[in-house]
This record gives C-alpha cells, sequence and structure tokens, in this order.
C-alpha cells in the first residue's frame, strides 16, 4: 500500500509555525522532536489526512521560498464538515481570507492565507 503521508512546509520558525497551525487553525502536534540543529516537528488536521513537517529554512534559498512554495496557487486544501463554523472562527483568530466565501458545483469554498502566506483553499465539498 501507498499512501501520501507528509509533506515538508518551509517555515521560518519552528514555534512561530507550530503555534500558528495548532492555535489558529486548529491543528494537532504530533511529533516535535529535537534532530541535533532541527526538529522533527509534524502537525496534522485533528481528523487525519497527510500531515505536515513544518521544515525550518536554514538556507537563503529557502527561507526566499517561504509563503510562496507553489509560485503563489493555492497549495493545500482543507476540507471541513461545517464550513460555517470553521470559517468564523480563522476569521475570529485574524486568519486572512482573500474573498467571501463562494459556492462551486464541487463545494463551499474560501481562499485564505496562513500566516506565511501560503495560499489554502478552506472547502466544505458539495
Amino acid at each position: 500500500m501507498i499512501r501520501l503521508a507528509l509533506i515538508a512546509l518551509v517555515v521560518p520558525d519552528y514555534d512561530q509555525a507550530i503555534a500558528h497551525y495548532c492555535d489558529d487553525l486548529g491543528f494537532t502536534l504530533i511529533k516535535g522532536e529535537p534532530q541535533g540543529a532541527k526538529r522533527w516537528s509534524v502537525v496534522g488536521a485533528p481528523n487525519g489526512g497527510s500531515e505536515i513537517l513544518l521544515a525550518k529554512a536554514d538556507r537563503r534559498d529557502q527561507a526566499a521560498r517561504i509563503g510562496n512554495q507553489t509560485g503563489g496557487r493555492v497549495s493545500f486544501f482543507l476540507e471541513t464538515d461545517d464550513f460555517g463554523r470553521d470559517f468564523k472562527a480563522f476569521s475570529e483568530k485574524d486568519v486572512s481570507f482573500e474573498e467571501a466565501p463562494r459556492t462551486e458545483p464541487y463545494g463551499t469554498v474560501a481562499v485564505f492565507r496562513d500566516f506565511f502566506g501560503n495560499r489554502w483553499d478552506l472547502i466544505q465539498p458539495a
């Protein structure tokens, strides 16, 4: 069996990233183990799915990619079973939505940016 278990997301600071994804977006810290100068910091949505390895930029070229790892496209898709609840909760945490919620054939969606500038879809599938 093959499954996508983990993706890496370049961030400027481990603690800042953990606080944002866990406190603002409701993720769970799954692992936070030191590994020399680095940490194996993994967060995930509380109901499962692929997890995110928070990878601290340690070179200038990596730091230049923070917040724009896919050239400005939506990079991540966060599914919810209650769009209104999560849109409100994120908004109360000052998560920056780029647009008002809209209804598409595939569901209710709005694009937001995480604290670092990465674009996400918050989506409740139809």
